[in-house]
Formats: C-alpha cells, sequence, structure tokens
C-alpha cells in the first residue's frame, strides 16, 4: 500500500513541477517506483496488479503518448545488420513508437531499448516483434510439414527452442501460429498452417503457443504467441491471396473459429488481422468478429494488432474513405496496434478531437499493450532479453540441431514405396540427381527468419554422403527447378545407368509457396517432371525415388506412375538434410501422415476429406454411375488422403471394442482397437479417430477427426490404443449455439482417412 501511494503522489505532482524536471531525472524516478513494485512481488503479479500499475502509468500519458503505444514501425537490415531510418528515432523519441519489427540481435535491440528508456519522458520500453514462424535461427519443418508429423510434443519443442532463441537476440513477440484452416493448395500460405482438419490444428495451436509462451511470461527466455489471421483467410477465392472470403455462420463457427478459440482458450496473449473481407467487412474492421466474438464472447483479454499496412487497405477494399475514415473504424473494431500504415500516427488525434472517437478507446488499446510489456517484465528490466552473453551460447546449440533432425526425418511423409525400393542399403551406389541435390538456400523454406540460407543448412547431398562412400554417389544436377534446359539431361541419364538406384531431389523453390506466391499450376515445374521421364525411358529396369521439397500439395498425378518411390520432405529446416538420410536409410522409420489432401488434378480443388454427402451420393459399389455428385473424367477420391502415410513396416488394425453401444449426455465412450506392427521394422503408427454424425438438424460431414495418438511398436508386436469420447466431441454449431443432439454416431480407429466405417454407438438424451 506505501508504494502504491508514493506512486499516486508522484503522478498528481504539479505538471508545471514535472516540466521542470530534468527528463532523465523524471524518468529515473518513474522507473524507481515501477521497478520497486515489480521487484518486490518478484513480477509474479496478479492481472489486478499489473492492471493497477498500467492504470497508473496511462494516468500520467499524454495522448500522444498513449497513441504512441498503439504504433509499430519495422526496421530495416543492411549488410552490417539491422538499422533503424532517422524518421522512426525521432517517434521513438517523442514517445510515438511503441513497438517495432524486423529488428533482433542483442546490441541492436539493447541499443534500441535503452534509448527508449533512456531519452524519452516516461522511459516506456519497446516491444520488439519477428516472423518467427518455424523456428528462429535454427529452422524446423515449414509449419505444414511438422504438422505432418502429427506429434505436438516435438511441435511444441520447437517452439521453446525457437523462442530460447529468438529471445537471447532481443526479441519479445512472434507473430505466430498460423491457424488459418487450408482446404485449397492453390493459396500459397497453407506452407504456414496445419493444413485442413480443424482438430489436429487446434492440437498444433496448443503446442506453438506452450512453446513460445512457456509457463512464466516474465522469465527471459519467453516470447508472446499471436494467433493469426482472424479470420477465414485460408478460405480465400480461387486460393488467390487476399482475396474475398464469403461463408455462413455454420461454416465459420465449425470449421475456421474453433483454432482460434483453442488459442484462447491456451492463453495466447495477442491476435492479428487477416487481410480478406469477411462477407463483405474486411477483418481489420470488422466489429463483429474482435468485439462481439474475441472479445465479449470468448473474454480475450490481450492486445490485437494488424497484419502489415492492413489499415490502410480498408481504402481499396471499398470499406473505408480515406486512410482517416480507416483508422477510426479499425480503432472502433477493436484494433490495438498499428503495423506499418502509420493511419493511427497520422489520424488518432484529430479523430479524438473532432469528436469521431472517444479517448477510452485509445485508453483500452494502449491499456492492452502496456500489460503485455509489464507481464514480459520489461519494466522491471528492460534490457534483460538483449544478452549478448546469452545469444552467443543460445544460437544454433547442437541439442537444437539435433531436435531439427528429428523433426526432419519425423516430418517426412512417405507417399509411395513399390517393392521396397527404399530404405536404401549402403552398400548400393546411387545416382544423385536434381536441382534441389545440393541445395541449402530453398531446404529451410519461406519465413525462414534469422537462419542461414548458405553456412549453416545441410542439404540432401551432405546427409546422404554421412551415410556413403563419395564412390557410391553419382551426382548430376540435371537441371533448374524452373528453367528450361535439358543441356543437363544426358549428364543425369548417364549417371543413373551406372548406378543400382536413382534418387531425385526436386519440388519447388521456396518463393513458390508462402504469403503471395498463389499457384494455379500445382505441378512440379514442368522440366523436372521432363527429367523424370527421360529417366524411365532411358533407363527403365531401375528403381527410381523421388524425394520432394516444396510448400503445397502439389498434383503428382505423372510422378505417381513414372517413380517407384516417392518421399514428401516439405522443406525440411536447417538439419533437413541429415533428417531425410535417416529416413532414406532407415534410421528412422517413417511415420509422418498428411495433415491435407493431395488431389489427382486441379480441377479437384478445393478438396478435404470431410466434406458432406450431398443428396446424390457417390455408391461405393458404381462409382460411375449417373447422375451421382462425381465427375464425368476423374474419380472424386484425392491421389493422396488426408491421414495417409507410409511406412517400412505394416501396421494391421482389429478388435475394435466399445465400452458401450449407448451413452448419456454426460458419459464417456471409451472405444479402443489392437494395432500390430507385422512387417520387419519397429516404428511409429499414428491412430486416427474418427466419427460420423448420421442424422443432425445441421448436416455433418461424412467424417471428423477426433482423436489422435503417435504409439512406437516393435516389429512381431501390438499394443492396444484407446480413446475417450464425451458428448463435448460431438458438439456442431447449428446456426445459433454449439449443441450435441442424439442420434446414432458411426466410429472408427484407422490409420488413415480413407476407410470405411463398420461400428456404430448412440446418444441418448
Amino acid at each position: 500500500m506505501v508504494q502504491t501511494k508514493m506512486f499516486t503522489l508522484l503522478i498528481i505532482l504539479d505538471g508545471k513541477k514535472i516540466r521542470e524536471m530534468k527528463r532523465a531525472k523524471f524518468t529515473f524516478l518513474l522507473s524507481i517506483l515501477i521497478l520497486s513494485c515489480s521487484r518486490n512481488s518478484n513480477f509474479n503479479t496478479s492481472d489486478n496488479e499489473i492492471h493497477a500499475k498500467v492504470d497508473s502509468l496511462i494516468s500520467i500519458m499524454t495522448l500522444k503518448e498513449k497513441i504512441g503505444q498503439t504504433i509499430m514501425y519495422s526496421g530495416d537490415w543492411d549488410v552490417t545488420g539491422p538499422v533503424v531510418s532517422s524518421n522512426n528515432m525521432t517517434l521513438l523519441k517523442n514517445g510515438s513508437l511503441g513497438a517495432m519489427l524486423n529488428v533482433y540481435s542483442a546490441k541492436k535491440t539493447k541499443e534500441l531499448q535503452k534509448f527508449a528508456v533512456d531519452e524519452t519522458r516516461l522511459g516506456i520500453p519497446l516491444l520488439f516483434g519477428y516472423d518467427v514462424i518455424h523456428g528462429f535461427r535454427t529452422i524446423f519443418p515449414i509449419n505444414l510439414g511438422h504438422a505432418s508429423s502429427w506429434d505436438v510434443e516435438d511441435i511444441e519443442n520447437s517452439a521453446r527452442i525457437a523462442a530460447e532463441e529468438a529471445s537471447s537476440e532481443g526479441l519479445h513477440w512472434t507473430f505466430a501460429p498460423m491457424l488459418d484452416i487450408g482446404r485449397d493448395p492453390r493459396w500459397g500460405r497453407v506452407s504456414e498452417g496445419a493444413g485442413e482438419d480443424v482438430f489436429l490444428t487446434n492440437e498444433v495451436a496448443v503446442a506453438y503457443i506452450k512453446g513460445f509462451q512457456g509457463q512464466d511470461l516474465s522469465m527471459h527466455n519467453t516470447i508472446l504467441a499471436c494467433a493469426k489471421h482472424f479470420v477465414g483467410y485460408g478460405a480465400a477465392q480461387a486460393g488467390r491471396d487476399y482475396h474475398t472470403v464469403n461463408m455462413g455462420e455454420d461454416e465459420l463457427r465449425n470449421v475456421y473459429l474453433p483454432p482460434f478459440k483453442a488459442a484462447v482458450d491456451a492463453g495466447v496473449e495477442s491476435f492479428m488481422t487477416a487481410f480478406n473481407e469477411l462477407n463483405g467487412i474486411p477483418a481489420t474492421g470488422n466489429n463483429y468478429i474482435f468485439r462481439d466474438i474475441l472479445r465479449h464472447e470468448w473474454g480475450f483479454n490481450g492486445f490485437v494488432v494488424t497484419d502489415y499496412t492492413a489499415i490502410n487497405e480498408l481504402v481499396p477494399h471499398g470499406f473505408a474513405e480515406d486512410e482517416k475514415h480507416a483508422a477510426e473504424l479499425a480503432i472502433k473494431a477493436g484494433i490495438d496496434l498499428d503495423m506499418m500504415s502509420g493511419a493511427y500516427k497520422s489520424y488518432l488525434e484529430k479523430l479524438v478531437s473532432e469528436g469521431k472517437i472517444e479517448v477510452g478507446l485509445i485508453n483500452d488499446a494502449c491499456r492492452r499493450i502496456l500489460t503485455a510489456k509489464y507481464k514480459l517484465g520489461l519494466f522491471e528490466d528492460p534490457y534483460k532479453y538483449s544478452d549478448e552473453e546469452r545469444e552467443n551460447k543460445t544460437i544454433y546449440k547442437s541439442e537444437y540441431l539435433e531436435a531439427a533432425r528429428k523433426s526432419a526425418a519425423m516430418s517426412s511423409v512417405l507417399l509411395k514405396n513399390d517393392d521396397n525400393a527404399l530404405p536404401l542399403l549402403k552398400n548400393e551406389t546411387i545416382a544423385l540427381i536434381g536441382p534441389l541435390v545440393k541445395d541449402k538456400e530453398n531446404i529451410i523454406g519461406n519465413w525462414a527468419a534469422a537462419g542461414d540460407r548458405n553456412g549453416k543448412a545441410i542439404s540432401i547431398y551432405d546427409g546422404i554422403k554421412s551415410y556413403l562412400n563419395d564412390t557410391n554417389i553419382l551426382y548430376a544436377k540435371g537441371c533448374d527447378i524452373e528453367i528450361n534446359d535439358k543441356s543437363g539431361f544426358s549428364e543425369a541419364i548417364s549417371k543413373a545407368k551406372k548406378a543400382d538406384k536413382i534418387v531425385l531431389v526436386m519440388g519447388e523453390n521456396y518463393h513458390m509457396s508462402g504469403e503471395a506466391a498463389s499457384r494455379t499450376n500445382i505441378k512440379i515445374p514442368r522440366i523436372q517432371t521432363e527429367l523424370i521421364k527421360s529417366l524411365r525411358k532411358e533407363v527403365p529396369n531401375k528403381q527410381i525415388i523421388l524425394i520432394l521439397m516444396n510448400g503445397r500439395p502439389l498434383d503428382l498425378s505423372t510422378e505417381e506412375l513414372i517413380t517407384d518411390a516417392i518421399l514428401e520432405a516439405w522443406f525440411p529446416g536447417t538439419c533437413g538434410g541429415y533428417g531425410i538420410a535417416d529416413v532414406l536409410f532407415g534410421k528412422y522409420n517413417p511415420s509422418a501422415k498428411l495433415p491435407i489432401t493431395f488431389p489427382r488434378s486441379i480441377g479437384q480443388v478445393p478438396i478435404y476429406y470431410n466434406v458432406k454427402n450431398t443428396g446424390r451420393p457417390i455408391p461405393l459399389d458404381n462409382p460411375k454411375e449417373d447422375y451421382k455428385s462425381n465427375y464425368i473424367d476423374s474419380p472424386n477420391t484425392p491421389l493422396y488422403p488426408f491421414g495417409h502415410g507410409l511406412s517400412y513396416t505394416n501396421f494391421n488394425y482389429s478388435d475394435i471394442i466399445l465400452s458401450t453401444n449407448n451413452i448419456g449426455i454426460n458419459d464417456t465412450l471409451t472405444v479402443s482397437v489392437n494395432i500390430k506392427n507385422t512387417g520387419n521394422f519397429d516404428g511409429h503408427e499414428i491412430a486416427q479417430l474418427y466419427i460420423h454424425d448420421k442424422v443432425a438438424s445441421n448436416t455433418r460431414p461424412i467424417k471428423e477427426l477426433k482423436g489422435f495418438k503417435k504409439i512406437f511398436i516393435k516389429k512381431g508386436k501390438d499394443k492396444i490404443v484407446e480413446f475417450q469420447l464425451t458428448t463435448d466431441n460431438l458438439k456442431f454449431f447449428n446456426g445459433n449455439e454449439y449443441i450435441v443432439e442424439p442420434g446414432e454416431f458411426e466410429i472408427a480407429i484407422s490409420g488413415t482417412s480413407d476407410f470405411n466405417f463398420s461400428n456404430t454407438f448412440e446418444l441418448k438424451m
């Protein structure tokens, strides 16, 4: 209580006397009082205590200083390191800059933080954010690839490592995880998410948030997570980035909102707006999703940041008449922090003076941002994240690199393996061919943060060399990724003829997926397919193994026919070459499963497993029957379904047992299955639990994932895998509310979504 009174006494000092103080002395006194409150409570303060401190600080802030906390600008990077423009330094000195992105390294962030603390009237520390998406220095598989592991513990660990590295270089905040459901492989940003399924994305969301934020945000090695993009971004029309989204409340509530609700429940501290409009209202000006759903319905108390220049974009959307109007709409919608648009800086103060917005809106935004800074402990120690000694000891730790290697292996999906083409043998001679064999630039993928694209990355060539002698590797590039030049074909064919097996490393460059990388053609670039065809023609009797590096599902209908094995490696990260080699040579038995469907052709897109049945479903015994919901030139089925992934061994599912065939509203159904490893390798299997609500007031998908477990089974052994299902797992949004209805449900446990139900239970109410 004494400290509170002292603080209150300071802030009510006569304004003239305060102005007469030297700025440094005022900042010192203010800092001492704030720090004393924090230190005496070991900064494990309650929300009420933090709110009291924030309110005290806000009470002495000018309107301009409050607005300053809502403004975020980017630093730049040149050959010597991060730089900040003189204009941004002026804003910072005037208290008109609350956060920065794209500035990192312990040295630079400390310099800027010291300026913010020592050279501004109130000494409020800066918040430093960055796109730490799938690693910071040590890069893990791209998010879609890592989701293929279905290993939430490993995903959480990767985020923990990323937080350790990023925080050591002064970063407080990451713009991750991306929780957009991705059903359209044309959309490049499917690479940044967890795929097409709600349940899997929910689990992955929680894992990333726990990894980034840890158990205590005031620790020096945790960073704020950010759930993005709110909401519906993955449903952009035609798979074209930034495009329009229209959907009913049914689809919004049942598919696109749940991962974000899971993020709120997991304690995520920030949200990011989506670029798209939703049903005619751009997200960045959408009261319904931010005020009604996020704040009031879900009770989210963290802060909301725009995506890059999203406020300005309300004008070309046709939603705001000019940038001033855009700033008004955004702050009224509940957007706290303006990333890069400059609209808040230019117009909020004027909007207040004109009576178009209430000061309370700015107070609320400022309060939420300051609260995050308190939670991070930045008022207690503004420099604790910027520690050069810790930085040097943290980045690229050997255990981090080993973890990245393991994740790369765990995330690689064996799509095809005819006649045991894999694993490779150490006494075999391998023709190693393709534009990505020796690649170190693309292998770490898009959004690779501060990852080293040349020095640290391990190529597939390097990985295979760790298993084979030089004499057992016959290398030929063969072709480039996209350039239509066949001059390297003859060398590739010559090397292939001398080898026991042909291993191809092909796919996309990292610019071909990610943000602003939508594609209408999702095939491998034509020149690469032509090389495969030439090899198959000239060397017809040798096995061809295709290793893919890419950021989205591809149309592999041609490659499926002319190769013997296909390993989907995605962009596997810094130690991807070692991890992929571990799979190729059987050190790690592949266990990954697809989190997203691979179509037979672009004409099937969007395609996903949990579709609805229509009134004219295709009969199982007659897939070509006329006047049914099918194509006349292709099966409805995908090339590789959601949940698909092979192993070097075989797993047999049998003896599915339900604890009961009838459950009540408060009951739990236990369902189990026996899984036996019938092959010759020890390995992991991912058992997947699916249900189907046969009759409902709103039609339900033909299959819905409701659980999964990753288990290890030695060859010749079996295990009982058990799941619990409650009525919460059966709920859906019916247009008005989330409900559960009585009736019959189908249920199954399988290693893929490609199965037919054979068991049922009934819910009675």
